[in-house]
């Protein structure tokens, strides 16, 4: 619950009118910082079980909320967003498995009311399965960069009390799907709030209601390696064409940036039959339905490491490795042997030995045919192009040249 002082401050605050700046309405691009926050071993698989187990719960494909630890996010994309008028600058994690934007999370950078913050009085609250956050909505103007403003944006204001899971961001930029925000609101509880990518859209700022995301696999704990780009595609950070899907119809995977995918362990061992998951950056690996994973196990020969909780193989077992070939649209995206493992220059940093080789598939936590089969997160993301398209309720995938990159 906030304090009485700060529900006070943000009524008092004083509200300024403001116009909506006019940019050039060619697509945008936002530097993306790649950070490896880990707090304890096995808190890479534990952090995205928890999470997946939460997307299905909070869309009514489960048992109701999950209670999980706290855990930290374990690979994050940043990007700087200033809020408010004189304006302060948060760090906010890229997220396209929610919609709503928050910010406070961190002790040394919580929101100031300023001239152009609108209190709206009504309480905010998200979780996200190993965290959580709430609030207070406030209207704000949102500056991205590169003239991208948006003169009032719904923004939650979380305390280092009310936020848990989110050491080292300062909040989330919440990119997926509008109708994720339905229900955070109280007493609002039905009533959607735009993104910050339909309010660009909305105000004309950005042609189209698309944003496309480009990350590169990397070996270091931080660097800026990514880009997101509001209004179409760069296609200086793709190679050959998009190959556009519709959102899927399966629920609950159809509530986010879901897909019909099936994949394959080397060219004809089929290990998951076409079905539904996501595509999603708040996730770190790559997710398969139990029995999928207990394919990829038996045909790669891993054994689970007690140590980080990730599957691990022997040098003669990665000379052996084969591709994943994920179908999606009928086009066979391939998931090199190399991109496959965990870069093992960072294996210590989650709690591994610096000479082993672990590998960057994991449970899911449940068989295949509940709707969400998989999640396709970063280690997937990290070596390919994506797409999300509101206008046309579709997904976009494309090779890049990390594809097929040696880098682990």
């Amino acid at each position: 619950m906030f304090s009485k002082t700060l529900l006070s401050t943000l009524s008092l605050a004083l509200v300024v009118s403001a116009s909506p700046i006019l940019v050039d309405k060619a697509p945008v691009n936002l530097d993306l910082t790649r950070r490896l926050n880990l707090t304890s071993t096995h808190n890479l698989v534990r952090h995205d079980r928890a999470r997946a187990q939460q997307l299905k719960a909070s869309r009514g494909a489960g048992t109701g909320v999950i209670s999980s630890p706290a855990d930290n996010q374990a690979v994050t994309y940043v990007a700087s967003v200033s809020v408010g008028n004189p304006a302060t600058t948060y760090s906010l994690l890229i997220d396209t498995g929610s919609s709503n934007t928050w910010v406070g999370a961190q002790i040394n950078n919580l929101y100031h009311p300023s001239l152009t913050t609108k209190p709206t009085l009504d309480a905010v609250s998200v979780t996200y399965g190993s965290g959580s956050f709430s609030g207070l909505e406030v209207i704000d103007k949102v500056s991205l960069g590169s003239g991208l403003t948006i003169p009032e944006q719904s923004i939650g204001v979380a305390t280092p009390i009310t936020a848990a899971g989110f050491n080292g961001v300062d909040g989330i930029l919440g990119i997926g799907p509008v109708n994720l925000t339905v229900g955070t609101l109280t007493p609002g509880s039905t009533k959607a709030i735009p993104t910050v990518t339909d309010n660009l859209y909305s105000l004309g700022i950005i042609n189209s209601n698309v944003l496309s995301i480009s990350f590169e696999p990397t070996t270091t704990e931080q660097v800026t390696n990514g880009e997101l780009t509001w209004g179409g595609v760069d296609s200086s950070l793709y190679s050959g064409d998009i190959t556009y899907v519709p959102i899927t119809s399966t629920f609950p995977a159809s509530e986010y940036w879901g897909i019909d995918q099936s994949v394959k362990y080397g060219t004809s061992n089929e290990i998951l039959s076409n079905t539904a998951g996501i595509v999603d950056t708040g996730t770190t690996l790559i997710l398969l339905a139990t029995d999928a994973y207990n394919k990829y196990v038996s045909a790669t020969g891993a054994v689970l490491d007690n140590a980080t909780g990730l599957l691990q193989i022997s040098p003669s077992q990665y000379s052996n490795l084969q591709s994943l070939f994920f179908n999606i649209g009928g086009t066979a995206f391939e998931l090199t042997p190399n991109a496959q493992i965990f870069p093992r220059s960072l294996n210590t940093e989650i709690g591994g030995s610096s000479n082993s080789i672990y590998l960057i598939v994991a449970d899911l936590g449940a068989d295949s045919g509940q709707g969400l089969d998989f999640i396709n997160g970063y280690a997937f993301l990290e070596r390919f192009y994506s797409v999300y398209d509101t206008s046309n309720k579709r997904v976009g995938i494309a090779n890049t040249p990390f594809t097929h990159a040696t880098t682990n």
